[in-house]
């Protein structure tokens, strides 16, 4: 590698880039916490590659999964195997191994480790032992899905990853619906053979009216898109058996805020939210008009939530 060209601007020499990522500070004795790409192998920043590069160790969830990422960019790092499943007893191995003044890597099969993937044990364990922790950010198929369906918006950034959907059904429609009242987007992972049971659920829960955006094999060669009522999902996966084949994000998108809100909350109960809402947070006025009235907390919930400061 000596040169980058890009059309219309100024040739960047990689070596040049290189040197900089090696010049900047990389303390021995810490863990790096390393975001590695979800479906792209280019995806891997260049710091991220360097940390790899320059670890003592690499502690993968999957060991079979990281050596491709590692041939594919020349990384020659051992591996040392870090799952769900012996996470205590690496997390012990590799504050040993900060102690002797090793840099270890962690990584996860993709995205961020210890979120929603094993890690956060180690990384706690290595905090409480005193050693740094040195998070490398990069790609994160979270933050791509809302990145490529416009869910969030600059008046309304909020947004809930709640994680892998739950395999039973009644176990799912009492999940989807705690989550179905959230102000924003609520993000969550599900597997292809159980993408239409989620979103024949779903639909059962939030209704047909409620959008949600089904994000497909992101960063790969069929990422795909689709945005589209709850009421249009099932005839969507009908309509290409590829629908429901690769990894999935779903994205329900938040409530539409306005009058429906209410529908459930009579005048009167209405002028007493707004006029309590002078007086306690959001949260603790669902709770008590809800006691009072015996209406849904959720209902009150949102019905509060667009009506305070003020809101109409």
């Amino acid at each position: 590698m000596t040169e980058l060209k890009q059309q219309g601007t100024t040739t960047v020499p990689v070596n040049q880039l290189i040197e900089r990522v090696v010049g900047q500070v990389w303390p021995g004795g810490s863990l790096y916490v390393v975001a590695t790409p979800i479906g792209n192998l280019t995806d891997l920043s260049l710091r991220g590659w360097y940390a790899l590069a320059q670890a003592d160790v690499i502690a993968a969830e999957d060991t079979r999964s990281t050596r491709p990422l590692l041939q594919a960019w020349g990384v020659q790092t051992p591996l040392m195997a870090a799952h769900r499943h012996n996470e205590a007893m690496a997390a012990e191995q590799i504050v040993q191994r900060l102690a002797q003044g090793d840099r270890v890597a962690l990584v996860s099969d993709a995205g961020a480790p210890a979120v929603s993937d094993p890690g956060a044990r180690i990384v706690r364990a290595v905090r409480e032992a005193g050693y740094q922790v040195v998070p490398i950010p990069g790609a994160s198929a979270v933050i791509t899905a809302l990145m490529g369906t416009g869910a969030t918006s600059d008046e309304n950034p909020a947004f809930a990853f709640a994680g892998f959907v739950p395999t039973k059904q009644q176990a799912r429609r009492k999940w989807f619906a705690q989550w179905q009242s959230f102000a924003g987007p609520v993000l969550m992972f599900e597997s292809p053979h159980r993408l239409r049971a989620s979103l024949a659920d779903l639909l059962t829960v939030c209704g047909p009216e409620r959008e949600v955006s089904v994000a497909r094999e992101l960063t790969k060669r069929f990422e795909q898109l689709h945005t589209m009522p709850l009421g249009e999902a099932v005839a969507w996966c009908d309509a290409d058996a590829h629908h429901e084949q690769g990894e999935f994000v779903l994205v329900l998108h938040a409530p539409m805020v306005g009058d429906t809100l209410g529908e459930e909350l009579d005048a009167t109960t209405q002028a007493w939210v707004q006029a309590l809402l002078t007086h306690l947070s959001v949260r603790d006025v669902a709770k008590v008009v809800s006691q009072v009235t015996g209406l849904s907390r959720d209902a009150v919930y949102q019905y509060a939530l667009a009506h305070r400061d003020g809101g109409v």
